[in-house]
């Protein structure tokens, strides 16, 4: 694959041109292997937020960072596998509960996930809280934990797309992270290399997501949907609501808490709407569509799964979470209804908190995090608590308390309530 040059590829896409599928396995290739620098990839990837991709250009372009690596061979797995994928937001915990739900109702799920990163919490950093649970499996390991539990939730292994890892990490210094054929070929290559026989995407839409707008995440969640399919694999996708975070926690420690919670047959009313929305689209992908997964979660049955699932990863599911030393309670001025919480200001306080992290080497704090004890359309009186901040170290309060202050809005009548499920993309 000679015979290119990077200066050549990044001018076809500045002047608004179509890279053939040649310069694009050529360029992602090179990339790959420290032949094109950073700083090259980073005009590359400028000029793709600005001019966009065809269809095709970005089909290639996922077949080539799926090229750059291994694929996992889940042939040995007998139940239909299905994977779930999360653009990511604040309280987003459905994962947790969600990947031994499916597992309980005869599907298997292999479910790769990521760190978090600003405002945005991550998988891996939750399930870190439970002692003893390593998010690092090998192949055999991976494969083995999803033919005898059937849910398996780790870090991707190296070999899986490094052209992504080396992409993504570009993309986060070089403000190219909203590039929608960028995301969707991130996504899109490692779900597809994990070698899932379906897949269903939870694109979220609002303040506490990347995409803002319906049509940006409609845009998106086409596109992953037609990669999937031109790769083999059946995908659907749920637009979802982020304006508001999801649940009542917001931090590593707390999220895994209310997972159980719901687990148990209990938890927020927002947690268990879509974690069985998007577990009945998880099982009919997979061709199980008369599984019934609200009576797995009331008879136990996905709760042993879980449990299952953190003992085969070392972790302990019976030890309890800690708690935050610093706790600050937040309370309403006047009676009336919580008309709004913005997820968004909310996901920048856990961060603040000591929850999240600002670069990727960074350590996260387990029992920091914000609770919310009022969710909009809740009724309040003046002196009720609305939320409370948690943290290890005093001195991160006022910062994090600067950020919550203006997130949560009371009105004298309550908001009208908007749909957590907005559309669906097949």
């Amino acid at each position: 694959m000679s015979g290119f040059a990077a200066v050549d590829v990044i001018r076809v896409k500045r002047d608004g041109g179509v890279l053939s599928d040649g310069q694009i396995d050529w360029v992602v290739d090179a990339y790959t292997r420290g032949v094109v620098a950073d700083e090259q990839m980073s005009a590359l990837a400028m000029a793709i937020l600005l001019n966009g991709m065809t269809g095709p250009e970005i089909a290639r372009w996922t077949a080539a960072m799926i090229a750059s690596g291994e694929r996992l061979d889940l042939s040995s797995v007998t139940r239909p596998t299905v994977d779930k994928h999360s653009t990511g937001g604040v309280g987003d915990k459905i994962t947790l509960p969600l990947t031994p739900l499916v597992a309980a109702c005869g599907a298997a799920v292999p479910q790769l996930s990521g760190r978090g990163l600003g405002h945005t919490g991550g998988t891996l950093d939750k399930l870190e809280s439970i002692p003893g649970w390593r998010a690092a499996l090998s192949n055999e390991e991976f494969t083995a934990q999803l033919r005898d539990v059937g849910a398996v939730i780790c870090a991707a292994g190296s070999g899986l797309a490094p052209a992504d890892r080396k992409l993504y990490a570009l993309r986060d210094v070089t403000g190219t992270v909203e590039a929608i054929p960028l995301i969707a070929s991130s996504i899109m290559s490692k779900k597809i290399a994990e070698g899932t026989g379906a897949l269903v995407l939870d694109v979220k839409v609002g303040s506490g997501a990347f995409m803002k707008s319906v049509d940006d995440a409609r845009e998106l969640a086409r596109t992953m949907v037609e990669l999937g399919g031109a790769h083999g694999v059946k995908t659907v996708a749920l637009l979802t609501d982020m304006s508001t975070p999801l649940g009542r926690a917001i931090g590593n420690g707390i999220e895994v808490t209310e997972s159980v919670e719901v687990l148990a047959g209990g938890g927020p009313a927002d947690v268990v709407e879509l974690t069985l929305a998007l577990a009945r689209e998880m099982l009919d992908a997979a061709g199980l569509p008369d599984a019934d997964p609200a009576a797995a979660l009331r008879d136990g049955r996905a709760m042993d799964v879980w449990r299952s699932m953190i003992q085969a990863q070392g972790g302990n599911p019976d030890a309890p979470m800690p708690r935050a030393p610093e706790v600050e309670v937040v309370r309403a001025d006047t009676d009336g209804h919580v008309a709004a919480v913005d997820a968004y200001a909310m996901g920048v306080a856990a961060w603040r908190l000591g929850a999240g992290r600002a670069r990727k080497e960074d350590p996260v704090s387990v029992p920091a995090g914000v609770l919310l004890h009022k969710r909009p359309g809740d009724p309040v009186r003046a002196g009720e608590p609305l939320y409370e901040l948690r943290a290890e170290r005093a001195e991160l309060i006022p910062a994090a308390l600067a950020e919550a202050a203006p997130a949560v809005t009371v009105a004298a009548r309550p908001p009208v309530a908007v749909p957590l499920v907005i559309e669906r993309v097949e």
